[in-house]
């Protein structure tokens, strides 16, 4: 059972890691347990719990929490041990810190940001390759944009009348 046990230590080392790190995002925005724990909507205990290391947050709770402390979701993904961090990059840095964006709409810039850096690490990249990628990251943006931003219906009008000659 010395495995059990280590997988155990391990779970409460990343719990209580997690845990310390959303305090002191809290803290360093000033923001008390209460206030956090109402705008990420999750109990006060339950939010204590998880900054003493008690309790391990899903990922639906850490993307509140981040919304709560206005910090990027991937951040504390990557501080659980969800995500692997990714490198240094001032367009990531860019993205991630943009507050107009969803977190939806990020992620999807993150990876097309991804694949344009993967393409062009590649050695061996077709001529037309570049121009397919482009095309589906415009229609990844696009299906994002869409579920997005609510459709405006516009009034029913009648089209103008044509003018008759004479």
């Amino acid at each position: 059972m010395p495995q059990d046990e280590k997988f155990a230590a391990v779970v409460s080392n990343a719990a209580s890691d997690i845990g310390s790190y959303i305090k002191a995002q809290r803290e360093a925005a000033q923001v008390s347990i209460r206030q956090l724990a109402e705008r990420a909507g999750v109990s006060n205990p339950y939010l204590s719990q998880i900054e003493r290391g008690l309790r391990k947050p899903s990922a639906e709770i850490l993307q509140q929490i981040a919304k709560g402390l206005r910090i990027s979701a991937e951040a504390l993904y990557v501080q659980a041990g969800i995500l692997d961090q990714r490198e240094a990059s001032p367009v990531i840095d860019a993205i991630l810190a943009d507050e107009a964006l969803t977190e939806q709409q990020k992620q999807v810039l993150l990876q097309i940001h991804d694949s344009f850096r993967q393409q062009n690490a590649s050695s061996t990249v077709p001529a037309d390759a570049a121009s397919d990628l482009t095309e589906t990251a415009v229609a990844a943006v696009e299906k994002v944009t869409r579920k997005a931003a609510p459709r405006k219906r516009s009034a029913t009008t009648t089209p103008p009348a044509k003018e008759e000659s004479a």
